[in-house]
């Protein structure tokens, strides 16, 4: 009997982070057969870089790694800039190693060896659950202090003064404020504003976040709204006053 496939239309892609061969070798092999994108890591160095521009649907990563990241702190890391479901792959069962997961950012538990019937139900549950959470309805605009962030109409307004952005201005700021808080890598935002051929180009990101904090930030030589994490990446900062609502008007 062969196995269900997963619809064309909606592939999801799943990124492996396993320094085993034969680990990896068995995730695609059965993601693969079932109609799943699968894309392969094996350290936590190179599996940060992927998840910030191929944005895979979920991750599966393994605690030990080689190299300075295990599990632990590539979880950790990932958090920062994206929001892509966790499983974590480990031979540890014991409870400690399970809580510190889902205090990094994991999911989801899969121990080793593990059947690849438990594989597929466990990364259907948490994809089902993912797409459940991005269904209901989002925000439409984000305050700030005196910014304010019409998302629905693309407008911006410090108070009650409307401020004039470049589509790509506009378009870099929306791609910040959609994930508050959140430190995006510099070549995330690239890739996302601009397009892939621009993803290497960390000074042109620069010159745009020069343009757009002497628009919005109060003092553009110490922002306070578009922060900087040097040689990783932007982040819009939005306080515990700041308001983000769904408005029907």
């Amino acid at each position: 009997m062969k196995s269900a496939r997963v619809p064309a239309q909606s592939k999801p892609r799943i990124l492996i982070v396993d320094d085993e061969p034969r680990v990896v070798r068995l995730v695609q092999e059965v993601l693969g057969a079932t109609g799943f994108v699968v894309l392969a890591s094996f350290s936590g160095e190179s599996a940060i870089e992927m998840v910030a521009l191929e944005q895979p649907d979920l991750v599966l990563l393994d605690l030990i790694l080689p190299g300075d990241l295990d599990g632990y702190q590539v979880a950790r890391r990932l958090r920062e800039f994206s929001d892509a479901p966790i499983i974590m792959l480990t031979a540890r069962a014991r409870e400690p190693d399970m809580l510190r997961g889902f205090e990094v950012g994991a999911d989801d538990y899969i121990t080793k060896p593990f059947s690849t019937k438990e594989l597929l139900a466990r990364i259907r549950a948490v994809l089902k659950r993912s797409q459940a959470e991005k269904s209901q309805p989002v925000a439409s605009e984000i305050v700030c202090g005196d910014l304010r962030i019409d998302l629905a109409r693309r407008r911006v307004f410090i108070a009650s003064r409307e401020i004039y952005l470049t589509p790509t201005e506009y378009n870099l700021l929306h791609e910040l404020a959609i994930h508050p808080n959140m430190v995006l890598l510099h070549e995330h935002l690239l890739t996302r504003v601009w397009g892939e051929e621009y993803r290497g180009d960390v000074d042109y990101l620069r010159s745009y976040v020069h343009y757009l904090r002497k628009k919005i930030e109060p003092d553009p030589v110490k922002p306070t709204l578009i922060l900087s994490t040097p040689g990783v990446g932007y982040m819009l900062v939005v306080n515990e006053g700041t308001t983000a609502a769904n408005r029907s008007n």
